[in-house]
């Protein structure tokens, strides 16, 4: 297992590579690359700004990666998230799980992204011509955790109305 918080971008071949060396029971690598958006709510994003506090936000990242090890047959995972100020077409986010078979990976990978969404402490700013507003957590994104059984912490349906 593997977290990082930064703010310099990520290879997501060497990621892969590093995460697959040597291990030969490797039958599946699945792995998610987020991006900064240049549109949101019909507004042009210029910048997005993240926000965490480190050390918490590792320990909690590294908490849900525990807990994909305990629901799905994975081998190894590496999270990469950066922060600080970032430009639309950016990478953001990379979870990258492995395991002896895709569906396991599959799963993992996804649940990773869903718990990650709605439960990683990070605060998320967007810049528009309009100026800046801090992104809150959607419905839709609590939603996706449920179905694992997870109830988000946020209050989502607040930021959809």
């Amino acid at each position: 297992m593997s977290v990082s918080i930064q703010t310099q971008d990520f290879d997501l071949g060497a990621e892969v590579a590093a995460l697959h060396a040597g291990n030969g029971g490797v039958g599946a690598i699945v792995s998610f690359v987020g991006t900064v958006r240049d549109r949101a709510q019909d507004q042009t994003i210029s910048q997005m700004e993240l926000e965490h506090y480190p050390g918490m936000t590792e320990r909690a990242i590294e908490a849900m990666v525990d807990e994909a090890h305990k629901r799905f047959d994975i081998l190894g995972a590496r999270v990469i998230h950066r922060v600080g100020l970032l430009q639309p077409l950016e990478q953001i986010v990379l979870v990258a799980v492995t395991s002896r078979h895709r569906g396991q990976a599959f799963q993992a990978c996804e649940f990773l992204m869903d718990y990650l969404k709605t439960q990683a402490p990070f605060w998320k700013k967007e810049t528009t011509s309009e100026g800046a507003r801090w992104v809150d957590a959607r419905s839709v994104d609590d939603a996706a955790l449920a179905r694992w059984g997870i109830e988000a912490a946020g209050n989502a349906a607040a930021a959809d109305s």
